[in-house]
């Protein structure tokens, strides 16, 4: 098998490597993988994007084969970050050279050029140099008794579905006839989809542009597109624009299901990074308030309702704690009232693959305390006559199903409208999934509030 062949300009594998190994040590420390890869150097971040991605995907596996090739950890985060990154590349590596199956994305080279790059990695690094015959050792072992070590983890569930223990046991308690199908999905890479700005541009016109710039896609959902190959956002036709937004299909369903007419009051509460809340603005000439608690994100909706020309005079951003009204709102009740609130997001692994690595289970109850508490606190803000959209990215009940139940015990007076209620992470083409296309997992309950 030959390597991908990678221009001259592009980075070397030790270096990306090493970079990827700082990303490992950092979220196995608690810090965000994003967080981590902002400290990438630009011209390594690419290929160091997505060495981490892969490793974060399949970080039970190459943990489980570090526990059999080194019984001992070593000492230090980024010798054993390294260890990992290099045997993700390496398992991969080798499964493609058997003919195994291999994701969209997935980074591949030749498993002697792992080996090499590894040592290199190793040795180029003053705290790692102790280790390079380590790594050496370990690696080549792998690729030599590759079967073996594969069938010795084989009853190692983390390292068969790449996630930690008690997330698969909450799932199969939670979905005893899809926890599979779950997992599975959400442990793919997940297709780049975009969300046409109605308001400036039509979907076959971007379609149109697409296919002159020789960039494949097809519509999914009312104003969907999917890329048959994730392209760099601002190298696609329209960016500057403002054609369109980047958007999970799932998280598309947000914003539609609120009654939306001109001349509304409206709330996206937990708003940034703003694509539910450009959709909102593209769908109704309303009067709309975005609020998040980080003043700093909200910079970020900024600049995306410039790109998408939906800012102006009836657009706020305030920053605010959903749960506390009393410290932003002007007592003017809101028509509808979009609650995406925080949590596990469990359900958007397939594009922050880290985020299973991070959570704890004790997370869960965490979040659940603080979206009654947002929820409680909106609904007392929504007119009569108005709505409530409560969202969560996740697929854990006690943010989803649980929390609408108790919002209907606590108000009585509220009325449950149809919503999708828990949609499953889904691949393209699923005959389970009533949308027919691929997408993250997400929670939707809409509440009326009698006039």
């Amino acid at each position: 098998m030959r390597a991908m062949q990678e221009p001259h300009h592009r980075p070397a594998l030790s270096d990306v490597l090493l970079a990827a190994a700082r990303c490992i040590a950092a979220v196995r420390a608690g810090r965000s993988l994003n967080d981590a890869l902002a400290e990438v150097a630009d011209g390594l971040r690419p290929a160091a994007q997505a060495v981490a991605f892969h490793a974060m995907r399949t970080l039970g596996t190459a943990t489980a084969l570090r526990e059999k090739l080194v019984p001992r950890r070593p000492p230090g985060a980024l010798p054993d970050g390294l260890l990992l990154a290099a045997l993700s590349l390496a398992e991969a590596a080798a499964r493609h050279q058997c003919g195994g199956p291999l994701q969209p994305g997935e980074p591949v080279y030749a498993p002697h050029t792992v080996v090499d790059q590894a040592v290199r990695a190793a040795a180029a690094h003053k705290s790692l140099r102790p280790y390079k015959a380590l790594v050496n050792a370990a690696l080549r072992r792998f690729l030599r008794e590759r079967d073996a070590l594969l069938a010795a983890i084989a009853d190692d569930e983390q390292a068969k579905w790449n996630y930690p223990g008690w997330w698969v046991d909450k799932l199969r308690r939670a979905y005893p006839d899809r926890w599979q199908a779950i997992l599975q999905a959400s442990g793919r890479p997940a297709p780049l989809t975009l969300r046409v700005n109605r308001r400036r541009a039509r979907r076959e016109h971007v379609l149109e542009a697409f296919a002159q710039a020789g960039i494949a896609a097809h519509p999914v959902l009312a104003d969907g597109l999917v890329l048959s190959v994730p392209r760099p956002v601002t190298e696609l036709p329209g960016y500057a624009q403002g054609w369109w937004s980047v958007q999970d299909a799932g998280a598309q369903l947000a914003a539609p299901l609120l009654p939306l007419r001109a001349g509304m009051r409206v709330l996206d509460a937990c708003a940034a990074p703003g694509g539910k809340t450009a959709h909102i603005l593209e769908l109704a000439d309303v009067e709309l308030l975005a609020l998040d608690a980080d003043a700093g994100r909200l910079a970020r909706v900024a600049q995306n309702l410039d790109r998408l020309g939906l800012a102006g005079p009836h657009v706020a951003l305030r920053a605010g704690d959903a749960a506390d009204p009393g410290a932003w709102w002007d007592g003017r009740p809101f028509d509808a009232v979009l609650a995406d609130v925080p949590c596990t997001a469990s359900g958007i692994v397939r594009r922050h693959p880290d985020i299973r690595w991070l959570r704890r289970p004790d997370d869960v109850g965490r979040t659940a305390g603080l979206q009654r508490r947002i929820a409680d606190a909106l609904w007392n803000i929504v007119a009569p006559g108005g709505h409530l959209l409560y969202v969560t990215c996740s697929v854990f009940p006690e943010e989803g199903e649980r929390q609408a139940q108790a919002f209907m015990q606590r108000h009585p007076e509220a009325l449950r409208r149809q919503a999708p209620g828990q949609l499953l992470p889904a691949d393209a083409g699923d005959a389970s999934d009533p949308y027919g296309c691929a997408h993250d997992g997400f929670f939707f309950a809409l509440f009326a509030k009698p006039h």
